[in-house]
């Protein structure tokens, strides 16, 4: 095991010991973010194999040397060459990183998938979480394989479709009037004082250590080299920050010698982190306006070191409008036979942005990150045509077709 900086939160409440061979530290700058390490070297880091699950890189993930018992597959999502869409937008060297294909259809499975594994080794029996939708969906499901209780707080405007799945799977719902900032007040204070795990993202430093390993992922997958720039949604902001701790693991245990810029995606009906990187400042609250769900936070829990991590990356935000996330959807469905919601397009929107404005060369090694399934949202899934109905002759086929022969 490696050496953990920063205050643990092992504990079901957000506090507690650390792991055998670990030692705790003061907090990071930040407020409450805070970040674990390890004794980095070429050790930590699994020999060259197909990438498989995310436990693969189980020497860079704070967990005892035991088999691992959550039950659902996670990690190892496919890193997409889009001929189509290369062509298309005149980038060659353009990736998709699918986080789509999770056990819910989003990159909130990695951090479920290691906040619960590790109450199953403590013997937990429920687990909390504030959610705009993604990860109250990935919580109630995750619970339910595992076997435990989920209680999980929402904005009472959530995506219908996405509180019918939390539902299915058996989850306690409670729907907060009052939005998402109390609603992640409240499932903070319950889980303090119940005893349960606490599944936030952000204050659990849990939830980054599973999503670095996409990071770790993008490095493999390429050739196990970094790309030049790499695009995110933003809401709460801890997916840039895991990007930028796992990209920097890597070159702290000697594999790699860069790291790539990072851009920021935001809605422009909701971009308290663009403004604060363009602006200085901490980032302001603000009242979400967009029908992108997974990045619509007023308030960003890691928002502060988000736009720290960007700003040392050398890279950017941008901000894209409804209306560009919804052309983003067609765009991955056709060209790239990804469905994706719109929080989940938000990155590609973001790299046409990017592309125009000169934050991203058209022949860089650049990876979008696609987070969410349009699957959960069909109403944003709008078809490019119409079907054709015919009574059902060959010569009716001929004519149809004769146009493409």
């Amino acid at each position: 095991m490696g050496v953990v900086t920063g205050a643990m939160v092992f504990g079901p409440d957000g506090t507690g010991a650390p792991l055998p061979g670990h030692r705790a530290l003061e907090p990071v700058p930040g407020g409450d973010l805070v970040e674990l390490a390890y004794d980095y070297g070429p050790n930590l880091v699994p020999a060259p194999g197909e990438v498989g699950s995310m436990w693969r890189y189980h020497a860079l993930l704070p967990l005892d040397p035991a088999p691992v018992a959550y039950p659902l597959p996670v990690g190892g999502t496919p890193l997409v060459a889009p001929v189509g869409l290369r062509e298309q937008l005149g980038a060659p060297n353009l990736y998709l990183k699918d986080e789509s294909r999770g056990p819910t259809g989003s990159n909130k499975d990695r951090a479920t998938a290691l906040v619960l594994e590790h109450g199953l080794r403590r013997g937990a029996r429920t687990a909390t979480c504030a959610s705009t939708g993604n990860v109250a969906v990935s919580l109630a499901v995750g619970a339910a394989a595992a076997g435990l209780g989920a209680v999980i707080f929402v904005p009472a405007a959530v995506e219908e479709s996405k509180l019918r799945l939390m539902l299915l799977a058996g989850a306690t719902v409670v729907k907060v009037a009052r939005g998402y900032g109390v609603a992640f007040e409240l499932s903070r204070r319950t889980a303090r004082e119940l005893g349960w795990l606490d599944r936030n993202t952000g204050v659990n430093p849990l939830t980054l250590e599973a999503k670095k390993t996409v990071a770790f992922e993008i490095w493999e997958q390429l050739g196990r080299r970094s790309p030049d720039v790499v695009l995110a949604p933003v809401g709460d902001g801890p997916t840039l920050v895991a990007l930028a701790k796992g990209f920097r693991e890597l070159r702290a245990c000697g594999v790699t010698d860069r790291l790539p810029r990072l851009i920021g995606v935001q809605a422009a009906g909701c971009q308290p982190l663009r403004v604060a990187f363009e602006q200085g400042g901490p980032p302001e609250v603000v009242e979400p306006r967009t029908i992108a769900d997974g990045i619509a936070v007023s308030r960003p829990v890691a928002g502060a070191r988000a736009v720290a991590e960007v700003r040392a990356s050398g890279g950017a935000f941008v901000a894209v409008e409804d209306a560009e996330m919804l052309e983003a959807i067609g765009l991955l469905a056709r060209r790239a036979g990804v469905i994706a919601e719109p929080a989940g397009a938000a990155a590609l929107a973001g790299f046409r942005r990017a592309l125009g404005a000169g934050l991203v060369g058209s022949e860089e090694t650049a990876v979008v990150l696609v987070t969410g399934s349009g699957l959960k949202t069909p109403r944003f899934l709008a078809p490019s045509g119409t079907a054709v109905e015919i009574e059902g002759s060959p010569a009716e086929v001929d004519r149809l077709l004769a146009p493409r022969r």
